[in-house]
């Protein structure tokens, strides 16, 4: 019960619509009930001809008016309640999908880290579907049921309360069956939404990395493996539906051996005289208004399962803990040198060491590379100064700022970064540069394109800066693509910057363009370089070298090229030129 409240409570918001649809729903509930009773006089002036007496032909088309005007009412009232449910419908899902994408991006890098995409996009989908069905549900059709039913009852009960008694049975004993069989579903249905979230989330990544399945011939196993989940849900539904609808047949068996009890008591009563004619017919419509709603609980409940089941993992994800927020009184990050100091930071991910006590001080406007193994903690080291993850001892102090201290975005503001990957959005050209700010204007965007030597190639293409690039900047080479990262961060325009070495992966000539902008872009500037080039190792001003988490040796590259450490050591292996020294320098992430 505390999920259905979850959910009640969750769309509360919308209780206008809510109160506007249950209303038109007991005008229905109220149209249809009243028929019976129309009917019931219809008959008994009809049956005084068959007694030898005389009829009122003028109230019988009374009766008969009145049916139809009800039945009008029906309509009208119903798609009017129809019209509002839809809007509400679409108003609840807008509602829930911004609450759970803005909850989100709100959650610590680590949720992402441990959960695939396509998995989180899958539980936002079946959730708000299951939740916005059960709130249509629920207005359009439970209300109006309970509404029909308990005026149908009060009637019936005029006329004969062993029958109403009979009739109002009906509910609880259906409703205890129904309970009895609630949880054995709902273990199926988690089980079959874990199959559904794997099946979904490999399908977001073989859709997203097509090229590589493609380039390696695996259509055929992400298929098997798509299908593999796809049949364990629908083995998982057999038995799930097979299990229900044999619960359903007992249930109904015994609603129909009540309904056999109601049927014979009225048609006795009404053989011994007790009930006209009028009331017979009345009695039996009444019973059948009840019945109804009886038969059409089962869908109720399954939907109400369903909701439950599906919104579990919905709300879980609402109930994830989001980034540690600001405390109270936090200031905003004021830089007026850009001085980076790491004292005594440790960091573990899942109880697993990474950094180990890190003390080191990198001056303004420095570029600075950071070397080690790969699993070391180089990109830890930059992730803890965006505050992506919190340290669990030491502290990250810029131009003596504690960065625990600030708020969140004022630091983030300050930090410009160029990914390995140029991670780019789907649109123009001009919407990917102009990222970086709130809204630039397009001679800001141009002057950036222009420093990240960006703006000659864009010109060229028959739409400009208004050129759609696709899904992750498809369109695009590798070198474009760094060169637009490049040109955002130019227009963010932040005193620090973080790269993680941009040029790994292009081309001697795309290198050269893209270095020229890095060049333009650091200056000024205090950086962090993720190295993966001993070239540009080569350049900065100070190498920060790291071993077992720790910090092994600091200086600038002549002086670490004579101490024997990693540093001088990479630059040896670069001299072998052997399978061996390469396969060493890898360890590094180092090319060469």
């Amino acid at each position: 019960m505390k999920h259905i409240w979850r959910i009640i409570t969750s769309t509360k918001v919308l209780w206008p619509y809510y109160l506007a649809v249950s209303v038109f729903s007991v005008l229905v509930s109220v149209m249809s009930t009243i028929q019976p009773i129309f009917t019931k006089g219809a008959i008994d002036q009809v049956q005084k001809i068959v007694g030898g007496g005389h009829a009122n032909v003028k109230l019988v088309a009374i009766f008969a008016f009145a049916i139809f005007l009800a039945d009008v009412g029906q309509t009208v009232f119903s798609n009017i309640g129809g019209y509002l449910g839809d809007i509400m419908s679409v108003k609840l899902k807008q509602l829930l999908q911004n609450r759970y994408y803005s909850h989100l991006l709100s959650l610590p890098q680590k949720y992402f880290d441990a959960e695939l995409s396509g998995k989180i996009i899958n539980r936002m989908n079946r959730g708000i579907g299951q939740i916005g069905d059960f709130a249509q549900m629920y207005s359009n059709n439970f209300l109006q049921f309970i509404f029909s039913t308990i005026m149908s009852l009060v009637i019936v009960s005029y006329y004969s309360w062993q029958v109403a008694v009979m009739l109002a049975l009906l509910y609880p004993v259906f409703v205890w069956l129904t309970a009895k069989t609630s949880s054995r579903w709902q273990d199926y249905q988690t089980q079959i939404n874990k199959h559904l979230d794997v099946s979904s989330g490999r399908f977001a990544e073989s859709v997203s990395q097509v090229k590589v399945v493609k380039s390696f011939i695996q259509e055929a196993r992400e298929l098997s493996f798509f299908n593999k989940h796809l049949k364990s849900a629908v083995d998982i539904t057999r038995p799930q539906s097979r299990y229900w609808h044999n619960q359903d047949v007992f249930r109904r068996l015994v609603l129909n051996v009540i309904f056999l009890a109601v049927s014979a008591y009225i048609f006795i009563e009404t053989a011994n005289g007790r009930f006209t004619v009028g009331q017979m017919v009345l009695l039996i419509q009444y019973a059948a208004l009840v019945r109804m709603p009886i038969f059409s609980i089962s869908y109720l409940i399954d939907q109400t399962q369903r909701a439950i089941a599906d919104s579990k993992d919905f709300f879980e994800v609402l109930d994830e803990q989001p980034d540690i927020a600001d405390h109270k009184d936090a200031k905003d990050l004021v830089i007026k040198q850009g001085e980076i100091s790491y004292k005594e930071v440790s960091f573990s991910y899942h109880h697993e060491p990474v950094l180990k006590g890190l003390n080191f001080t990198i001056k303004p406007d420095t570029k600075v590379a950071l070397v080690g193994e790969s699993g070391e903690g180089k990109t830890t080291i930059t992730n803890l100064l965006m505050r992506l993850y919190e340290p669990q001892s030491g502290e990250i102090l810029i131009d003596g700022q504690n960065i625990n201290e600030v708020t969140q975005a004022s630091l983030r503001s300050q930090i410009g970064v160029v990914f390995q990957d140029p991670a780019l959005f789907s649109g123009t050209i001009a919407e990917n540069i102009g990222y970086a700010k709130q809204s630039p204007n397009t001679e800001e965007i141009i002057a950036a394109a222009k420093s990240a030597n960006a703006h000659e190639f864009i010109a060229k293409l028959e739409k400009g800066y208004d050129t759609e690039i696709g899904e992750r900047g498809l369109r695009l080479s590798g070198g474009q693509k760094q060169r637009i990262a490049i040109a955002r961060a130019l227009l963010k325009d932040a005193p620090i910057l973080i790269l993680d070495e941009a040029t790994s992966s292009l081309d001697s000539k795309s290198e050269a363009m893209v270095q020229q902008a890095l060049v333009n872009l650091m200056k000024g500037r205090t950086t962090i370089i993720i190295a993966h080039r001993l070239s540009t190792i080569q350049n900065v001003d100070e190498i920060i070298t790291i071993r077992n988490g720790q910090i092994d040796e600091i200086g600038t590259p002549a002086k670490l090229a004579k101490s024997n450490g990693i540093y001088a050591q990479l630059l040896k292996l670069q001299l072998g030129k052997t399978d061996d020294t390469t396969t060493k320098l890898k360890k590094f992430e180092i090319l060469g």
